[in-house]
């Protein structure tokens, strides 16, 4: 049975985006879903170029979706427009001025060590399930590495055992955000709780190859946990723990790499170590191009205030009381 491949007349232009933004170092594998989602919505159809009227048919086939990530997905097509507008000057480029508003980004709840404390004495009361003897250490491990070492969810799904060097305490993250590798080196903490896991999953599987995932379920052989599978476990730990922010929100997954950073900031101040010098090494530990990104996850939080009042003080309150002429 023949298969026929429908083309449209903007399917060069595509992949010729594609392949310029990531000669840029951008991976842009959610630009490639949208940009494929449109084409197909087009093929169906029966268009073979996108104009105002099957663009705006496009965008509403995601009305339950939430006002910035249709922005977003909107913007990405606007983006590629322009980009083709280049070569063919009279191609359709979406309007701006009607995409939907922009909603502020919800505030990252800032997870307390006491807090992560109470989830991974809950991890213990994970019960495994048959598809994941390892549930429970999976989830401890997991929780361990983002707030002590700042992994992006994506990074830490995609270790393998080869990226791994359980004896020192170092991970190694390939090509994460922008082509950038690095090495992470942990906690004394933070080791011990990986080695501890790679002993139990040895046990479970045996000896295994350098590119199996570290973070596995599966009977038989072992399988990478998926971002929704690793995220349903870390929210049933939350629940357990009943780790909620000063609203009573709950923290999301990426929470914990915002937390990371605050409280890196915060040891810092409380230690008397010099935070404008240590900003540009917290840059490089979390994978940022600049402290400029790192600077978005430095949220200021109570206890970082008071930390930084009482160094002021210890610096300068005997000019403000008048101690010293």
């Amino acid at each position: 049975m023949s298969t026929t491949v429908i083309t449209t007349a903007f399917d060069g232009s595509i992949a010729d985006y594609l392949e310029r933004q990531r000669a840029l170092g951008r991976a842009y594998v959610a630009e490639e879903h949208i940009l494929h989602t449109l084409r197909d919505f087009i093929c169906s159809s029966d268009k073979r170029d996108v104009d105002l009227a099957s663009f705006e048919r496009w965008c509403a086939s995601h009305a339950s979706l939430t006002g910035n990530v249709r922005r977003n997905r909107q913007r990405v097509v606007r983006n590629w427009c322009l980009y083709r507008q280049r070569t063919e000057p009279l191609c359709f480029v979406p309007d701006p001025n009607r995409f939907p508003k922009p909603n502020p980004h919800i505030a990252p709840v800032i997870i307390a060590p006491v807090a992560v404390s109470r989830m991974l004495t809950a991890a213990r009361s994970v019960k495994p399930t048959p598809d994941s003897a390892l549930r429970p250490d999976v989830l401890r491990l997991a929780t361990v590495l983002l707030y002590t070492s700042g992994l992006r969810r994506g990074e830490l799904l995609r270790l393998q055992l080869g990226d791994v060097n359980a004896q020192d305490g170092v991970l190694r993250v390939r090509e994460s955000k922008f082509h950038k590798s690095r090495w992470v080196p942990l906690s004394t903490e933070a080791g011990a709780e990986l080695r501890e896991y790679i002993i139990r999953r040895q046990q479970q599987w045996g000896v295994t190859a350098t590119t199996q995932p570290l973070l596995c379920h599966g009977t038989r052989r072992c399988q990478g946990y998926t971002g929704t599978g690793l995220s349903t476990g870390l929210k049933e730990l939350i629940e357990a723990a009943n780790v909620r922010g000063w609203d009573g929100r709950r923290p999301r997954v990426h929470d914990f790499r915002h937390s990371f950073a605050v409280q890196c900031l915060l040891r810092w101040y409380r230690e008397g170590a010099d935070v404008q010098s240590n900003l540009p090494k917290l840059a490089m530990y979390m994978g940022h191009v600049s402290i400029a990104s790192t600077a978005y996850y430095l949220r200021w939080i109570p206890e970082l205030a008071q930390a930084a009042s009482d160094r002021f003080e210890a610096s300068y309150g005997c000019l403000l009381s008048g101690e010293v002429t």
